[in-house]
């Protein structure tokens, strides 16, 4: 349940080393991403995130007393990350993941608060969230915490190493990786008996692929050095970021110190894999992939290589991808239309980029060349039609 905030606000020492690890847990946390504005201030809020509900805007993080968190004490920044309640002990939405943020630590959560609270403050007020009614009602609100949410604490498991443990809390509570792994109900929770079992970014319209799958983001069988080559540079043998979890390695993953890493990646390893569904592929018909293998040598090939096998260390190899035979082919699509680039990380510097085509290929184009990408040298998956380009070209997310 909910604990009252104490009469007399806990006092809060902000020492030099409180401050940077809150500065680290706050990049674990990728809290910037969300709270800063395109060309805005940092931590200063403003920015929109898209919902099928409407907008709801971030708020200011800074330590601004009239627009900021200035005049909030680490009592309620702990009740705000714990409870989803803001100081003045309205329901805030869950836009902001506290539905994952619930598990913090009360340490964690205060050493956060001493980063937020040692930036430069930033006068700049909080936008109105435009959602649509209910949505917009703290009654709607109220129901949807009955429903789907219940305040937690990290979830550990005594039968599991220290290193597992610290991997679990990190992935479940700051790094919010369910958020976008586990697919959502309409009313836009998540469904918790299919954790981490993949699902389509509301109104972004990318896919994040499943961790419990081999054929999909699954990392079980990877080496371990691999899935923390993954996380700290955005590359690894087996593949590479796209979409927004290349900006989630930019921003917050490449960060996590080495120890955090490998313990993100032993979790990760062991989490319950489902078993590989056999699906039955209807072979595309002749035309459409001789039209892609065409676009294909013509546009894709000086880059891929004909045999699609890539060129280690800068462009992917498209036989036997994963990521190009996902049974929801919208990140292919994505990336065909609008090019994809790799996270700049300090593991990779200067990686290379695809340049965007949607100014060059038709619609029927791009079908017919993710189609060919994804039932040759070896590659099978289903047939990608027009009215899924077209989809993805209507709903294109920032």
């Amino acid at each position: 349940g909910e604990a009252a905030l104490p009469a007399t606000p806990s006092a809060l020492s902000a020492t030099p080393a409180l401050v940077a690890r809150g500065e680290y847990l706050a990049r674990a946390g990728n809290c910037m991403a969300c709270h800063t504005a395109q060309g805005g201030a940092a931590y200063a809020g403003g920015r929109g995130i898209d919902t099928p509900f409407g907008v709801v805007h971030t708020s200011n993080l800074t330590p601004d007393k009239a627009t900021g968190i200035g005049s909030w004490s680490a009592d309620e920044f702990w009740r705000a990350l714990h409870n989803g309640r803001s100081k003045d002990g309205r329901l805030l939405y869950p836009a902001f993941p506290y539905p994952n943020y619930t598990q913090v630590t009360r340490d964690d959560s205060d050493a956060i608060f001493a980063f937020l609270q040692s930036l430069p403050a930033v006068k700049q007020a909080n936008r109105a969230h435009a959602l649509r009614f209910p949505f917009n009602t703290q009654v709607a609100l109220g129901v949807w915490r009955a429903l789907f949410f219940a305040p937690g604490t990290p979830s550990f498991d005594t039968g599991q190493s220290a290193q597992w443990q610290r991997g679990a809390y990190l992935v479940n509570g700051l790094g919010h990786c369910a958020a976008c792994h586990t697919p959502r109900n309409a009313l836009g929770a998540s469904n918790s008996s299919r954790a981490f079992g993949g699902g389509l970014i509301p109104v972004q319209n990318w896919y994040a692929p499943a961790l419990t799958a081999a054929a999909e983001a699954g990392v079980a069988h990877w080496p371990v050095q691999d899935v923390v080559a993954l996380l700290k540079t955005g590359v690894a043998p087996q593949g590479s970021v796209s979409g927004p979890m290349a900006e989630v390695v930019f921003r917050s993953t490449q960060y996590l110190s080495d120890a955090d890493a490998q313990a993100v990646a032993v979790y990760l390893q062991a989490l319950p894999q489902q078993p590989p569904a056999v699906a039955v592929v209807a072979r595309p018909s002749a035309a459409m992939m001789a039209r892609g293998g065409k676009v294909y040598e013509k546009h894709c090939a000086q880059c891929h290589g004909e045999q699609g096998e890539g060129k280690p260390g800068a462009f992917p190899a498209l036989a036997g991808n994963r990521a190009v035979m996902l049974q929801d082919p919208t990140n292919l699509i994505r990336t065909v239309l609008q090019g994809g680039y790799l996270p700049a990380t300090a593991g990779n510097p200067r990686p290379h980029g695809m340049p965007p085509f949607m100014q060059v290929l038709t619609v029927d184009e791009v079908a017919a060349v993710s189609t060919f990408v994804r039932n040759t040298w070896g590659n099978q998956a289903p047939a990608v039609d027009t009215i899924g380009i077209y989809r993805a070209r209507e709903r294109r997310g920032s």
